[in-house]
C-alpha cells in the first residue's frame, strides 16, 4: 500500500498539476495490485483519490472515529470526504480528532507506519506550526518506509515561495519536529 501526505495549502493550479503527476506515478502500482491510502480531507487527498481512480489503483480512505464509530467531518472537508468515499473501494476508521493538529499528525504517522511507500508532495521546506510535511517525511524514513518526493515544476503552496525539493535531499541532522 502507498500513502500520500503533503502540504495542506496547495494552490488550485498545483492540485491540477499533481493530479496528472500522481496518476502517472500510480499506474504501475495499480498493475501490481497495490492500493493507495489517504486520510479524508480536501485538497491533496482528493487529487490523490482522483488520480488513483484514473490509474486503476484501489483506494482506501481513512475517516475519523470516536469510540469505534465514524466521527463528524466538519466543513470544508465534508464534501471532499464524500467524494473520497465514492472513489474508494474500502474505508478505514481511525481514532483521531480532525480539528486537532496533533491528533491529525498522529493519524498520519499511523498511516505511514501501515504502508510500504509514501508519496510526499513536498517542496523541501521544514515543518512549522501549520505544516508537518517535513516531519512526516522524516518519520517515514526513520521507520524504513520508502519515500518518493513529488513536487512538479511550477507547483506552489500558500505557505511561502516555492523551494525546489530533490528526491535525494536528506533530512540528516533534523529532528522529527523540524
Amino acid at each position: 500500500m502507498i500513502a500520500v501526505v503533503g502540504h495542506h495549502d496547495l494552490t488550485p493550479p498545483t492540485l491540477a498539476l499533481l493530479e496528472e503527476e500522481l496518476r502517472s506515478r500510480l499506474v504501475d502500482r495499480a498493475r501490481a495490485g497495490r492500493a493507495g491510502l489517504v486520510r479524508a480531507g480536501g485538497g491533496l487527498p482528493v487529487a490523490f483519490g482522483r488520480a488513483a481512480r484514473a490509474a486503476g489503483l484501489a483506494l482506501v480512505t481513512v475517516l475519523p472515529a470516536r469510540r469505534g464509530l465514524p466521527a463528524h467531518v466538519a466543513e470544508p472537508d465534508r464534501k471532499a470526504a464524500g467524494e473520497l468515499l465514492l472513489l474508494s473501494q474500502m474505508v478505514r476508521l481511525l481514532e483521531y480528532d480532525p480539528a486537532d493538529r496533533a491528533s491529525c499528525i498522529t493519524a498520519d504517522e499511523a498511516l505511514v507506519r501501515s504502508c510500504g511507500g509514501l508519496l510526499a508532495v513536498w517542496d523541501g521546506s521544514p515543518s512549522n506550526g501549520r505544516d508537518a510535511t517535513a516531519h512526516l517525511v522524516a518519520y517515514a524514513r526513520s521507520h524504513g518506509v520508502d519515500v518518493e518526493v513529488v513536487w512538479p515544476r511550477g507547483a506552489e503552496h500558500r505557505g511561502g515561495p516555492p523551494v525546489m525539493a530533490s528526491a535525494t535531499r536528506g533530512l540528516a541532522g533534523r529532528s522529527p519536529g523540524d
